[in-house]
């Protein structure tokens, strides 16, 4: 079967990461500063405009939502995957610091304000190629703003300018921005706005980033880290048949221990005493049929921003207690990357707390009484972390009955909230074309999907890194059909493949995985729209509506693992 992608990704791409692989071998730190230039001549599909004067907006603020807030203050970054390299490396114990995250990026960092060093937690290779090029590009659009900054007009007050329409309109002028970017960052900073903007003016940003260890070694212990925290606090998984899902944590659990929704009046009461307006109003009208949306996601919803407000812990504990008793067990990661689990005992699940949509249509569930099966969900991880962390449960875990993921994944052809179920996968990483089996079709996410549309035979691109595209590469691949783009997949099936063949994975290979010998399904969301400017998750989250596509696509999951655990069992 002929090849129908390139084999290699695009020269200025590679050239990149040759450039940064072969600075952070030394042992000293590295100005971001020699790799700007580099990164520039790459014409990132997320950062086109990096040579340009005028600020790329949406590249800096995708860069802000992803990084935490103090790295403003940063002086030199630090990535190692465990906590013994750092202090190796006479960083002392980095738990003791400060934990800090980003808004729109799950990574573990520790942050030092006496010295200005904040420490990351990577995974796997995947994280380096996703920090280096977003620091830089954090770096080059701050360091514009600083030039333009020393221009401003003496009479705009940052702390008032966007209360007045034109001085708002001239402080968007005067930073070669449109207003509604401006309008989108201040959105982003909030209430700290005027705080950013003075610490723009006030110093330019040069980044040192050091890397302790790279070696695979390294990378594995982490893993095992992992793992020794989640097998400890269910030994069951290491002699019980398992399916595995890659996902959140919060689709599933809410979906099976019925919380939210025998707590209806208590989150109700919870909107109404927070002044939750909007949402109140959104609730009245999907009750009264006037908007389509699921009353149970709505609730969902509720839940989360119920959870997170101050002195909900009595909340949160009875949420716990509560999925305790229906088999539904929590686990953090301790002391490792940021990648949490979920063990669900399928014969635990009360058949009368399960989300109704899961039952309609389904014979009678009593078989579950006799499941011996566990569920394990992880938080989606990054990259190369995928085929670490699938290829660690395979290892230790009892005999894998399914295998699916569920994540977010650019799209070139289809809207914000579509769902994408891909039956060909190119793995950037192996260079491999997998064919996957087609464990779902549109017509098992269709009738839980409200906003969007469901897009099955479809292919996918895994790419290395979000700013490790250009147009003219993406555009190849468009061309030949390829409309998803996403970071997971690739290193999943690599790891599916050594699952069920006595070698390691082929490099460079059409490999067809119809023959494998347990469930296998992928689903993707679209967070982003890289070929429409401005139309990604750069501006934002996907908030309410990106939870239609999460549950639609986490209702088929179980609903599959549901019938096919009847059939295992008859």
């Amino acid at each position: 079967m002929e090849r129908t992608v390139p084999s290699t990704a695009s020269e200025e791409v590679e050239l990149y990461q040759r450039t940064y692989y072969s600075l952070l071998r030394t042992s000293d730190t590295v100005q971001i500063r020699s790799i700007e230039e580099v990164h520039a001549g790459m014409n990132s599909v997320l950062h086109q405009h990096a040579r340009h004067q005028e600020p790329d907006m949406m590249a800096f603020i995708y860069a802000l939502l992803r990084l935490p807030e103090c790295v403003r203050d940063t002086k030199e970054i630090v990535l190692g995957q465990t906590g013994s390299v750092f202090e190796e490396a006479g960083l002392g114990n980095v738990w003791d610091w400060e934990q800090v995250s980003g808004k729109a990026r799950r990574r573990r960092c520790f942050y030092n304000p006496d010295k200005n060093i904040l420490a990351c937690i990577i995974a796997s290779r995947s994280d380096i190629d996703d920090v280096i090029p977003m620091i830089t590009a954090y770096q080059i659009e701050w360091n514009k703003i600083h030039q333009l900054m020393q221009y401003l007009p003496d009479d705009i007050d940052l702390t008032q300018v966007h209360k007045h329409h034109d001085a708002w309109y001239n402080l968007a002028e005067a930073l070669m921005m449109s207003v509604s970017d401006l309008t989108r960052w201040r959105s982003v900073c909030g209430d700290d706005f005027a705080d950013w903007v003075e610490k723009i003016k006030s110093r330019e940003l040069n980044f040192q980033v050091r890397l302790l260890n790279g070696s695979l070694i390294e990378y594995n212990r982490a893993t095992n880290d992992w793992w020794k925290v989640i097998s400890g606090r269910v030994p069951d998984l290491l002699d019980r048949p398992v399916y595995f899902i890659s996902s959140n944590t919060h689709s599933f659990a809410n979906l099976l221990s019925g919380f939210a929704l025998k707590n209806q009046k208590e989150i109700n009461q919870y909107l109404v005493d927070a002044g939750q307006e909007e949402l109140l109003e959104e609730w009245n009208q999907i009750q009264a049929r006037e908007v389509p949306s699921s009353q149970e996601n709505f609730l969902y919803y509720a839940l989360k921003k119920y959870i997170q407000e101050p002195g909900s812990e009595k909340i949160v504990k009875r949420r716990v207690d509560h999925e305790k008793s229906s088999g539904i067990h929590r686990i953090s990661s301790e002391h490792s990357f940021d990648v949490a689990a979920q063990v669900f005992d399928l014969s635990k699940l009360k058949q009368n707390w399960l989300d109704p949509r899961i039952t309609s249509g389904l014979a009678d569930l009593d078989f579950l009484t006799r499941s011996d099966a566990l569920i394990l969900n992880i938080d989606y991880p990054l990259g190369l972390a995928a085929y670490n962390l699938l290829m660690k449960v395979a290892e230790n875990a009892g005999s894998i009955l399914g295998v699916y993921t569920l994540g977010k994944a650019a799209t070139l052809n289809g809207v914000v909230g579509d769902v994408m179920i891909p039956y060909v996968v190119y793995d950037e990483h192996s260079r491999n074309t997998y064919l996957c089996p087609r464990a779902f079709e549109a017509r098992d996410v269709r009738p839980y999907l409200v906003y969007g549309t469901v897009l099955d035979n479809q292919k996918a691109v895994t790419v290395k890194g979000t700013f490790l595209q250009n147009p003219s590469y993406m555009d190849v691949f468009y061309r030949e059909g390829y409309t998803g783009i996403e970071m997971e997949a690739g290193p999943y099936l690599s790891a599916v493949f050594e699952m069920f063949r006595p070698y390691r994975h082929p490099v460079d290979e059409i490999v067809n995985l119809d023959r494998v010998p347990f469930d296998l399904g992928i689903l993707h969301y679209a967070s982003d729209r890289p070929l429409s400017k401005g139309k990604n998750l750069g501006a934002g989250t996907l908030s309410y509506y990106g939870m239609d596509p999460t549950y639609a696509c986490s209702l088929a999951i179980i609903r599959r693992i549901f019938e096919l655990e009847q059939k295992r069992l008859q």
